[in-house]
C-alpha cells in the first residue's frame, strides 16, 4: 500500500475518499421495504422447469444502470449459502441469477431434490441497498 498511496495523492485520491466513493455506490433502501416470493410458496413440490414471481412492496423496479431513487432489480439466490458481499456488485453465476431487466417472474429448471429460493434486491450497479433488502428463504423440492 506505501507505493500505491503517493500514486493516489498525485490523482488528488485518497484512501478515505476512495472508500467514500465506493460508499455513495450503494442505495439506501426505503423504510419499510420487503421483498418476497410469491410462487412458489415455501414447502411446495415443482416440476424440473417452474415458474418463479418476484413480490416487491415499499420501492419499485428498474432496469440495471438507470439509477432512480427507490428502486432495484432482482436477484434469484439459488442454493446460496449466506455468504453475500453487500458492497459489491453480485456475482452472474447458477447461484446468483440477474434480472437486470426489470422482469419480475423467471421461468428456472432445477434438478430434482430439495432446493433454496431468495430474492435480493439490487440497484443500479448490481449492489444490494442498505439496509439489505432480502425475501424470506423458501424450501422447494422438485421432482
Amino acid at each position: 500500500m506505501r507505493h500505491i498511496t503517493p500514486i493516489l495523492c498525485l490523482f488528488g485520491w485518497t484512501l478515505s475518499g476512495l472508500a467514500a466513493a465506493e460508499a455513495e455506490l450503494v442505495s439506501k433502501s426505503a423504510e419499510g421495504t420487503v421483498v418476497y416470493i410469491l410462487a412458489p410458496t415455501d414447502g411446495a413440490t415443482v416440476d424440473a422447469s417452474f415458474t418463479v414471481k418476484f413480490g416487491l412492496r415499499g420501492m419499485g423496479v428498474a432496469p440495471a444502470g438507470i439509477d432512480l431513487v427507490n428502486t432495484g432489480h432482482h436477484h434469484l439466490l439459488v442454493d446460496h449459502a449466506d455468504d453475500v458481499n453487500y458492497g459489491e456488485p453480485l456475482p452472474t453465476s447458477d447461484q446468483v441469477r440477474h434480472f437486470g431487466g426489470g422482469q419480475t417472474e423467471t421461468q428456472i429448471t432445477l434438478k430434482p431434490g430439495q432446493h433454496t429460493l431468495q430474492l435480493l434486491l439490487g440497484n443500479y450497479l448490481h449492489i444490494p441497498h442498505d439496509p439489505p433488502v432480502a425475501s424470506e428463504i423458501i424450501t422447494i423440492t422438485v421432482r
